[in-house]
């Protein structure tokens, strides 16, 4: 999306996010994809990698985070740990439901407000489409084929699901 900058015209335009990856909720409300998938980001660095926001044509929004390999760090565990023991660690399931709190003190509506998220262990797949030759993560590609994943974050069928508290 792009706009002009009413206070200041002479600095042109500003993108912010593809307006393709924007959908609506249940309710009716649209979510703006790019600003809260970088809101996300900025709020987990060092350990989110990237993040895909779930919940078309559902009552509320959830996030799906691929992790950084920083994470191995903050779990403690030794280096041979698979990336689901490390993102199982209590060190990891606390920082990421501090997360999720903070991140919800901030929201502003219903579009805003991650209601739900969860860890993946398994990162983005190249044969599969979900990351673009450009390296960015392509959002359908990953909710495409990771429509289980998205159905049981949304039906609290996953084993950590990280919720505002």
């Amino acid at each position: 999306m792009v706009w002009i900058d009413d206070a200041n015209p002479h600095l042109g335009l500003k993108f912010d996010g593809r307006i393709a990856e924007d959908f609506k909720l249940a309710t009716g409300t649209f979510v703006s994809v790019g600003p809260l998938r970088g809101k996300i980001i900025a709020a987990g660095a060092p350990y989110v990698q990237d993040v895909v926001l779930t919940g078309i044509n559902l009552r509320e929004v959830g996030a799906m985070v691929f992790p950084t390999q920083a994470v191995r760090g903050l779990s403690g565990l030794d280096a041979g740990a698979s990336m689901a023991q490390v993102l199982a660690a209590p060190t990891v399931l606390a920082y990421f439901q501090d997360l999720v709190n903070t991140l919800a003190q901030t929201a502003t509506g219903s579009a805003g407000r991650i209601a739900r998220l969860c860890l993946l262990a398994e990162p983005p797949a190249l044969d599969r489409g979900e990351v673009t030759d450009k390296g960015s993560i392509n959002q359908r590609a990953v909710l495409l084929h990771r429509a289980d994943t998205v159905q049981a974050l949304h039906a609290d069928a996953l084993p950590h699901i990280f919720k505002p508290q």
